[in-house]
């Protein structure tokens, strides 16, 4: 290993292992492996598994204030000056390609702890959307005008059913996006870190970024970006439309006269 370090540095084998033997003090715990990178150039770090509650890797202060490592000019010892410049150059990869592993395993830990009952939601939603385009399509068909008012009865509590299991899920699921956020600059995927976590099936969930969530664009955002619950709410007030233009068309008697009470999904 120490001839490839030599070999990508222009250093001798001796002066790697001097570099090695300075930075001894500074190398975290979690360093079992250090190796000829790709085409064999630069050095490969193999680490022990992060769980991601680890402290963030990061050069340690100490390293800046080593007397043997502290930089020193070209002009006043050349050579002193490359294996301190490949010292720095070593350390600096180090811990860049530790924080990048130690990031990923944060990010999925920080999910396991926030997808909690999402799983059972988006179940609940699914079974709730089905069963809401069930009654709609019912509504179409020649056996619902000869009961219209409980067919209409049916649909209005369906989408109250879709809303309210929509509204469910995006309470887990804001939770979920703010943890994307949080890791935003992970080297995983959304759907790869929710893998990790144990949740492969996350790729067909429904979940907005974070700053789609709460007052600010909740009520208003049509767009196919918007939060779950809003994207039902939209379709709920279109089949009001549709449902409402039928009825003044064929004098067939309003949802209001069928149902008692106001039904509302703003």
């Amino acid at each position: 290993m120490l001839s490839h370090v030599a070999f990508a540095f222009s250093l001798s084998a001796a002066q790697v292992q001097e570099i090695f033997a300075r930075l001894s003090p500074h190398l975290p715990s979690y360093l079992k492996k250090v190796e000829p990178g790709p085409s064999g150039y630069g050095v490969r770090f193999e680490f022990a598994p992060f769980t991601g509650a680890e402290p963030r890797p990061e050069v340690p202060a100490a390293f800046h204030r080593d007397p043997g490592l502290t930089g020193v000019s070209e002009s006043e010892n050349p050579v002193e000056h490359r294996l301190r410049e490949a010292a720095d150059q070593i350390i600096t990869d180090l811990y860049d390609t530790a924080h990048h592993q130690w990031e990923d395993a944060a990010y999925v830990r920080e999910l396991k702890g926030s997808v909690k009952d999402a799983p059972a939601l988006w179940v609940a939603y699914k079974g709730a959307a089905e069963v809401l385009e069930t009654a709609y399509a019912y509504l179409r068909t020649p056996e619902a005008s000869q009961e219209w008012p409980s067919a209409v009865a049916r649909l209005l509590d369906a989408q109250d059913n879709a809303v309210t299991a929509a509204d469910a899920f995006d309470l887990r699921a804001q939770d979920i996006a703010e943890v994307h956020n949080r890791h935003l600059y992970a080297d995983l995927s959304h759907d790869a870190a929710l893998a990790q976590a144990g949740y492969p099936e996350a790729k067909d969930w429904d979940i907005a970024d974070s700053e789609k969530y709460g007052y600010r664009s909740y009520g208003w955002d049509d767009s196919e970006y918007a939060p779950l619950a809003t994207k039902v709410r939209r379709l709920v007030e279109r089949q009001q439309g549709q449902l409402e233009k039928v009825t003044r068309l064929s004098g067939a008697p309003a949802p209001a006269d069928t149902v008692p009470g106001p039904r509302r999904h703003g």
